[in-house]
C-alpha cells in the first residue's frame, strides 16, 4: 500500500510538472523603451465613515460606551448598578439635571445604604482593555446631594469584581456640577484582558449625578481625544496619500436632522451633542472635523472633504436655489475652518480649538452617491455648490458624485457642464472584479478624471478572505495601469469591530476588538501595492495568458446562464525614474503555479538580484481572524539570475510584487 501511494504521488507530481512546464508558458514583455503614463501621486488613499463601529468602539480611543447617556432616552444602556453585601440603591436617567444644552440627561444614583461596595459600572465597547504598566486618563461631570463634599473612587476592575486593576480617588464632589479629571496606572505584572469594566464607587449615602464620563488609554502621538495607536500604525503601513471623510452614508444621514453637521463636531467634547448614524447606533462625534484633519496630519495624508449637498438617505432633498443656500454657506464655512488663517471667523475657531495653523486642502466632493437621487436634482445642486466654492476657492478641485458610473455600473447623467473629477463606487465579487480589471483601459481621456472613492471585493466575513484579495489585486492592476485617469482610489469599508453586534457590513479591511487588531488578506494587498509603486507606468504586452472559467451557482445554472471565460493572470508594472527600481505586480488566480517568462525591451542594465513580496494561500477561502491574525501575510524572497529574459514561477492563489533594480 505504501509503494502504491508513493507511485501514485510520483505520477501526479510528474503530470503536474509536465503540464506546468511543457505547455506554452505565459510571456510578459515590459517595454522600457516606450513612454508610459505618469502614475497619479495620490493614487492610493483611505475612505472612512461611521459603520461597523469604526470610530466609537474602533479607531477613536474612547473606552466608555454611552458616555453621555443619550443612546437610549429611557434607560442608561451599558451602565449597571453595583451593590455588594447589604448595599441598597438604584440608578435611573434624570432629564432635569442638564450640564448644558448639548447634554440634558444624566445618570442618577440614589444610595440608601453603602454596604461593602456600591456604585455603577460601564462595560465599554465589548469590554474595557486592560494592559500592564498603562496610564489611563479620564474625566467626568459629577454632583451630589447635601452641602458636604463627598469622595468617589474611579477605576477599572474585573467583570466579576474580584480584581481592581487600577483606581484613584476624586474628592470634592458637592451639589454643583463640576468636571473632574483623573489618571490611574496599571501595574506591570497584569495580563492583558478585556474582561473588565470601568467603575464609579461611592462610600456615603445620598444622590449622585454623572454626565460625560470619559476614559482614554494612551493615544497615537499622545493626542488629546485621540486614536488607538495599534490601528493607526496599521494605517501608516499602508502609506495612504489621502483621507476621504466623513463618508459615505455618514455624511448624508437618514434625515436632514441626522446628517453630519460639522459645526456640532468641533470644540470641547462637552459641546458636541452627537447624532444618530445611518447604521443604527449613535455617534458621539468625538471623531469630529478637527480629529479627521489631525488624522490626516498624523499620517501625512491630504484631506478629501465631502460636504453635505442637500440629499439624505431617505431620498429627501432640497432643490437648488434659496432653500439650498444655507447648506452651501455651511460648506463654505467648513472650508474656511480648514484653510482660513486666524483672522477669519472660522480660522479663529480652529485656532481656539488648538490648531492655529491652517490645513492644506485641494479636493472637495459635493455629496455622496447622488446617483440614487431619483428626482434628478443633483445636476443643479452640484452647480450651485461648485460655483460658490470656486468663486471663493478657485484652486480647489471639485469632485462630482454623478457623471461616471453609479454603484450598479450604470452611466449616470452628468451636470450640464464639463466635470473635473467623478466619483465611482464598485462592490463586486472576486470574479466580477477580475472580469472588469481592464475596465478603465477603454475610458476616454477627454472626459473627467476618475476617483474610485469606494470599492471592495465582497467575499469573506467579517474581514475578507484570500479570494477577495485576489479580486482586489486584479482590480488594482487595472487602476494602476490607468492612473493617468484614475487619480485616486480608496477601499471601503475600512474598519469592523469583530465582536457580535459590531458589524453592519461584511467583508471589511481591518478587524479589531478591544485589545487587538489585524489585517485581512485584502489589507496586505493594499500595503503591497501602495508601498511598491513608481512614478511611470511601464507598458506590458502579454502572450499565452491562461484563462479561468466562472463558477456558477446552482441557481444560475438552472436559469440557463453559461460560465464566462476571462484571464487568470493579471499584471501591471511601474518604474521609479529616480532610483531605477521596476515594480512588477502579478496576480495568479489559479489553483496551480504558473511559470512565466519575463522579458525586458529597451536599453537598460538590470541588477541580477532582486526581491519578490508574495502573498499566497493554499485555499481561496482561507483568511485571517482576531485569533489567527497572521495566517496569510506577505513574505519576501530573493530573486536571483534576473536578466533581460528569465523565467519565474508564481505560486497558486498568489499576489507577487517583484522589485527589480536597474541602472
Amino acid at each position: 500500500m505504501q509503494n502504491r501511494t508513493f507511485i501514485t504521488t510520483f505520477i501526479t507530481l510528474w503530470l503536474m510538472s509536465t503540464n506546468l512546464f511543457s505547455q506554452p508558458i505565459p510571456q510578459l514583455t515590459l517595454h522600457l523603451d516606450q513612454p508610459g503614463v505618469t502614475v497619479s501621486p495620490t493614487l492610493y488613499g483611505l475612505m472612512t465613515e461611521e459603520i461597523n463601529h469604526s470610530y466609537d468602539g474602533g479607531l477613536y480611543a474612547e473606552l466608555i460606551r454611552n458616555r453621555a447617556f443619550k443612546d437610549n432616552p429611557k434607560t442608561p444602556d451599558h451602565w449597571t448598578m453595583i451593590q455588594d453585601s447589604g448595599a441598597i440603591g438604584k440608578i435611573s436617567l434624570d432629564h432635569n439635571q442638564k450640564i448644558n444644552n448639548a447634554f440634558t440627561a444624566c445618570l442618577r444614583i440614589d444610595i440608601e445604604n453603602c454596604g461593602k461596595q456600591i456604585g455603577v459600572s460601564n462595560d465599554g465597547y465589548w469590554g474595557i482593555p486592560v494592559k500592564p504598566n498603562t496610564t489611563y486618563k479620564g474625566s467626568l461631570y459629577a454632583k451630589s446631594s447635601g452641602l458636604q463634599n463627598k469622595t468617589l473612587i474611579v477605576g477599572i476592575e474585573s467583570t466579576d469584581g474580584k480584581i481592581m486593576y487600577a483606581s484613584t480617588k476624586i474628592p470634592g464632589v458637592n451639589d454643583k456640577w463640576q468636571v473632574f479629571h483623573f489618571t490611574f496606572t496599571t501595574s506591570s505584572d497584569i495580563k492583558p484582558t478585556a474582561d473588565a469594566k470601568f467603575v464609579i464607587l461611592a462610600n456615603e449615602k445620598g444622590i449622585y449625578c454623572f454626565n460625560l464620563v470619559s476614559l482614554f488609554p494612551p493615544t497615537y502621538h499622545n493626542r488629546s481625544n485621540g486614536n488607538r495607536p495599534d490601528i493607526m500604525e496599521m494605517l501608516a503601513t499602508m502609506k495612504p496619500k489621502f483621507l476621504r471623510f466623513p463618508g459615505g452614508n455618514y455624511l448624508e444621514g437618514n434625515m436632514f436632522s441626522s446628517r453630519f453637521e460639522w459645526e456640532k463636531t468641533i470644540g470641547s467634547i462637552a459641546d458636541r451633542p452627537g447624532h444618530m448614524s445611518p447604521w443604527g447606533y449613535r455617534s458621539t462625534d468625538g471623531m469630529g472635523l478637527l480629529e479627521f484633519l489631525e488624522w490626516c496630519e498624523d499620517l501625512k495624508m491630504q484631506p478629501v472633504l465631502a460636504v453635505f449637498a442637500g440629499y439624505t438617505l431617505n431620498r429627501d432633498h432640497l432643490d437648488s436655489g434659496a432653500f439650498l443656500k444655507p447648506f452651501v454657506d455651511e460648506a463654505l464655512d467648513e472650508i474656511q475652518y480648514i484653510t482660513g488663517d486666524v483672522t477669519t471667523k472660522w480660522g479663529a475657531e480652529r485656532a481656539k480649538d488648538g490648531h492655529p495653523k491652517p490645513f492644506a486642502l485641494n479636493y472637495v466632493e459635493i455629496g455622496n452617491e447622488d446617483g440614487f437621487d431619483l428626482s434628478g436634482s443633483y445636476a443643479q445642486r452640484y452647480l450651485q455648490f461648485n460655483d460658490a466654492i470656486k468663486a471663493k476657492y478657485p484652486h480647489l478641485h471639485i469632485i462630482s458624485t454623478v457623471g461616471g458610473k453609479d454603484p450598479l455600473g450604470r452611466r449616470v447623467p452628468a451636470p450640464s457642464r464639463d466635470l473635473e473629477i467623478v466619483d465611482e463606487h464598485y462592490y463586486r465579487s472576486a470574479f466580477q472584479m477580475e472580469e472588469n480589471a481592464s475596465q478603465f483601459d477603454n475610458y476616454s481621456r477627454k472626459g473627467p478624471k476618475v476617483f474610485v472613492g469606494e470599492w471592495a471585493t465582497r467575499e469573506g466575513s467579517p474581514t475578507t478572505n484570500m479570494n477577495a484579495a485576489l479580486g482586489d489585486a486584479a482590480w488594482m492592476t487595472g487602476m494602476e495601469r490607468n492612473s493617468d485617469l484614475v487619480i485616486m482610489a480608496s477601499y471601503a469599508p475600512l474598519f469592523v469591530n469583530v465582536n457580535p453586534g459590531g458589524m453592519e457590513w461584511r467583508s471589511d479591511l481591518i478587524g479589531y476588538n478591544a485589545l487587538a487588531c489585524y489585517g485581512s488578506p485584502s489589507y496586505y494587498v493594499q500595503t503591497m501595492f501602495s508601498s511598491n509603486i513608481g512614478n511611470k507606468v511601464v507598458p506590458i504586452t502579454g502572450e499565452n495568458i491562461p484563462t479561468q472559467l466562472q463558477k456558477l451557482s446552482a441557481k444560475d445554472s438552472m436559469n440557463g446562464l453559461t460560465p464566462k471565460e476571462i484571464p487568470a493572470l493579471f499584471y501591471v508594472a511601474t518604474r521609479d525614474t529616480v532610483s531605477g527600481t521596476i515594480f512588477l505586480k502579478i496576480v495568479n488566480t489559479l489553483d496551480t503555479p504558473q511559470k512565466a517568462m519575463i522579458r525586458f525591451e529597451g536599453k537598460t542594465k538590470l541588477i541580477s538580484t532582486g526581491k519578490a513580496i508574495v502573498l499566497k494561500a493554499n485555499n481561496p477561502e482561507e483568511t485571517n481572524s482576531i485569533n489567527n491574525p497572521n495566517n496569510i501575510v506577505p513574505h519576501t524572497v530573493i530573486i536571483k539570475r534576473i536578466a533581460k529574459k528569465f523565467n519565474y514561477i508564481f505560486p497558486a492563489y498568489s499576489i507577487t510584487v517583484m522589485k527589480i533594480k536597474s541602472r
